[in-house]
């Protein structure tokens, strides 16, 4: 007997409960036996998706209810990230919109909201974190419903159905005051509320790529929904791009549907189904699989652009090679397009000489994790500072500009404030939520925001919440003041010694201590002033064969300032590079040489 189908995706603003309660979905379904050990967040499988706490990748997974089959799909919360998001929606039929209990409808609630509207699908809203004792439901209610009216949702949109949940204990309820016991509730109502895949089994086969990943032993895999027939192991398949030009042939080599974490072999798929395919080397993402009779291809979303570049190029420090095996242009630029070719959400560009290489993405966060991974695959590269990219119309330069929305607390808004102000940001709201919190939310043009982060968590002593969403294109905004202070660097290459840093501390913040490797043009610290400063962090205490009259001085150093990479990408300036090991992560001049620095800066 073939299952009834249901195909869902569970969408959130980051960190709202997502990962946790497809935990629990899948737990309650009898998916693990009783004495099985499972892990917390189990779809967060990447290394850096479990380090962060965050997901990145969408991944879909398989659950059984009451003899239906539901196939619900993890969603980035990440704004960076919310290209997966867009592709994702179109291979289900409904969603569950999980919203905060205390913090409410954030930025990203409202971009993948409007994107699940637009496509027609009817909400499931739950209402997560329900036991938080700043919890406040009915607030929060009220908030959904004007979001929802505010993105112009359809009557049958706004009779959305509710639920209270707390995704971490594992139980949902419909009124408050239920008993609390299990997720029955919710998954009940996916299968009375949203609607089985409207197919068509007897026309040839077609499915939309919506997601692509490479596996060792299986090479490229493209996972996305069987729109209509039905296709076996060894049938020849052709893919056909948006406009309708073939662009890959080959066999189904293998099949997969899901099932749990897990990939399942199939021997055949028939519409409705969410599957992974192999066997295919040039299709890609918003490409049609199908039948070779099939020539139209099926509609995919446009990704919105991106908004931000960075320039990548080969690391030529003098400890270039030390850490990393894959150090030259070509293994770099290979890596680059093989990331382009799988995300969509990121573009790339070359210069004429391929020694090169513009990225573009969503934001810091997006392109921090490229270079992450990239890292840790064993790459070596030097990193140029983010800069947004620019549009053109009717002769007018237009910028890109983000909402921001920031929770704080009432002592710091007035710097928050005048912070904001300092980078170009209009208010377009501010209100009280209460225990002495405001949300303020900005209309900030992004560039202004580039390394604003950390300055913000010192500014409300690591207590503010900011979000930050891409809103649009607006009219250039002139000359925003960057980084203040100057540079401490290096004047030679060789070890830092704890000596000669206490004796150099009064000059800014280090970041360096005692026995870190240097070399000439590095930077080691953040000078208390607006100018850069060479200094010497190598040289030690001057030794005699006298014995001191009086006691040394103990050497007191203060802790260096460690950053990680998304911080340092946002901290350097145009004149500054940030050098990527597998071991390291280093900041220094485009130009080491102190000479080659005053002509730089002259011309």
């Amino acid at each position: 007997m073939e299952l009834k189908l249901r195909n869902i995706a569970i969408i959130a603003h980051v960190d709202h409960g997502k990962t946790t309660l497809l935990d629990n979905i899948m737990k309650q379904s009898g998916m693990f036996r009783e004495n099985e050990l499972v892990a917390e967040r189990l779809m967060d499988s990447g290394d850096l998706e479990k380090e962060r706490g965050i997901t990145i990748l969408a991944k879909p997974t398989s659950v059984k209810w009451k003899d239906v089959r539901m196939n619900i799909i993890d969603t980035p919360g990440h704004a960076d990230f919310g290209g997966e998001v867009e592709r994702v929606l179109g291979m289900t039929d409904g969603v569950i919109l999980l919203v905060d209990a205390a913090e409410g409808p954030m930025p990203q609630t409202k971009f993948v909201l409007g994107k699940a509207l637009k496509q027609g699908l009817r909400p499931i809203v739950i209402i997560n974190k329900i036991d938080r004792s700043d919890a406040r439901p009915k607030e929060v209610i009220d908030e959904v419903f004007d979001l929802f009216v505010s993105l112009d949702a359809s009557d049958a949109q706004l009779d959305f159905p509710i639920l209270y949940a707390s995704g971490r204990a594992g139980w949902c309820v419909k009124e408050l005051e239920e008993p609390r016991e299990n997720l029955h509730p919710l998954l009940d109502l996916i299968l009375s509320h949203v609607s089985e895949p409207k197919v068509d089994q007897n026309r040839p086969f077609a499915m939309l790529v919506t997601l692509l990943s490479s596996d060792s032993y299986l090479g490229r895999c493209l996972v996305g929904r069987v729109i209509h027939g039905s296709a076996k192991i060894n049938d020849t398949v052709k893919a056909i791009n948006l406009k309708g030009e073939q662009v890959d042939t080959g066999r189904l080599t293998k099949l997969f549907t899901f099932a749990g974490t897990e990939r399942i072999i199939a021997e055949k798929v028939t519409a409705g189904d969410i599957v992974c395919i192999a066997g295919l080397s040039d299709a890609s993402v918003a490409d049609t699989i199908c039948d070779m009779s099939v020539n139209e291809p099926l509609k995919s979303t446009p990704i919105d652009p991106p908004t931000m570049s960075v320039t990548i190029t080969v690391n030529d420090s003098p400890f270039a090679g030390k850490d990393g095996k894959k150090v030259t242009s070509t293994v770099i630029r290979e890596r680059l397009m093989k990331e382009a070719e799988s995300n969509v959400a990121i573009t790339f560009k070359e210069n004429e000489g391929k020694d090169s290489f513009e990225i573009g993405g969503r934001g810091e966060l997006q392109i921090g994790v490229l270079i992450e991974t990239m890292r840790r695959e064993g790459f070596e590269l030097t990193v140029s500072r983010p800069r947004v990219l620019y549009k053109t119309e009717n002769g007018q330069k237009l910028e890109p500009m983000e909402e921001v929305t920031i929770d704080v607390d009432e002592e710091y808004s007035s710097s928050v404030i005048d912070n904001m102000n300092q980078r170009k940001a209009e208010m377009t709201d501010m209100k009280d939520t209460g225990a002495g919190k405001k949300r303020i939310i900005f209309k900030a043009p992004s560039r202004g925001l580039i390394g604003y982060q950390s300055r913000f968590l010192t500014d409300t002593k690591g207590t503010g919440v900011l979000n930050r969403i891409f809103h649009s294109y607006g009219p250039f905004k002139g000359e925003i003041v960057g980084r203040r202070n100057g540079a401490l660097i290096s004047i030679d290459t060789g070890q830092a010694v704890a000596f000669a840093i206490w004796k150099l501390q009064d000059r800014g913040r280090m970041f360096v201590s005692h026995n870190t490797d240097v070399y000439q043009g590095m930077i080691v610290g953040e000078h208390s002033r607006e100018n850069d400063l060479v200094i010497n962090v190598m040289k030690g205490k001057q030794l005699t064969n006298m014995r001191a009259s009086g006691s040394d001085e103990a050497v007191a150093l203060v802790p260096p300032v460690v950053m990680n990479l998304e911080e340092l990408m946002s901290y350097i300036n145009e004149d500054e590079l940030l050098e990527v090991t597998p071991r390291h992560l280093r900041l220094r001049k485009k130009f080491l040489l102190e000479h080659e620095r005053k002509r730089a800066s002259k011309s």
